[in-house]
């Protein structure tokens, strides 16, 4: 088998959101996808997606199924990651404004600010540049969007719209405000597979 076609599995965090969506387009890019609610099948996983839901619902139940802990230590070890809207937010050190108790994975050195482009019924759409996706834009799904409000030293702003950073990439770990899941458009999914096949050789 040759190291461009070496297979890798990649869960989607399965307790709450697009679930569905991230496994579907997983598989289009070329991954085995499978959902991952418990540790043991944390375990299993090449590499994770956290999808776009509720940040303090998902904090709130990866706590409850003694999720939060392995995905932390997993993350440290250098499991690749890909946070969309919540998963952005679970994926930052810091949050600008959080909700009681709210905590994240952690792993981008960077401060989110949750709901930064409106509440539901202000969602919109919006093509994004986006470095390391060939082949134009991306359409950008912003649903109660977060925004990166500052970054350290190590993260590389890849899309920046309205001013703010939308997606980010600090080594393994891949961030976007927007939800490519929902677009049919399996690009950015891609490059996180690829991101995955690197960290497996």
């Amino acid at each position: 088998m040759t190291t461009a076609t070496t297979e890798v599995t990649v869960g989607v965090l399965a307790l709450q959101g697009d679930v569905r969506e991230h496994l579907a387009a997983l598989e289009a890019a070329g991954a085995t996808a499978r959902p991952v609610r418990r540790p043991e099948e944390l375990a299993e996983v090449d590499g994770l997606v956290i999808p776009g839901g509720e940040s303090t619902t998902i904090s709130k139940l990866a706590t409850a199924f003694g999720l939060m802990e392995p995905l932390r230590e997993r993350v440290r070890a250098g499991m690749p990651a890909y946070g969309s809207c919540a998963g952005m937010i679970m994926l930052a050190d810091k949050i600008l404004d959080p909700r009681a108790g709210q905590e994240t994975i952690g792993g981008i050195d960077m401060i989110v600010r949750r709901n930064a482009f409106g509440r539901q019924n202000e969602s919109f759409e919006a093509s994004v540049e986006m470095a390391g996706v060939e082949g134009g834009p991306v359409e950008g799904v912003f649903i109660r969007a977060p925004w990166v409000e500052s970054t350290g030293a190590d993260v590389e702003e890849l899309a920046v719209f309205d001013g703010h950073p939308v997606a980010v990439r600090q080594g393994r770990l891949l961030a976007t405000a927007f939800h490519p899941e929902l677009t049919g458009d399996h690009r950015v999914h891609r490059l996180f597979t690829e991101m995955v096949r690197a960290a497996s050789r």
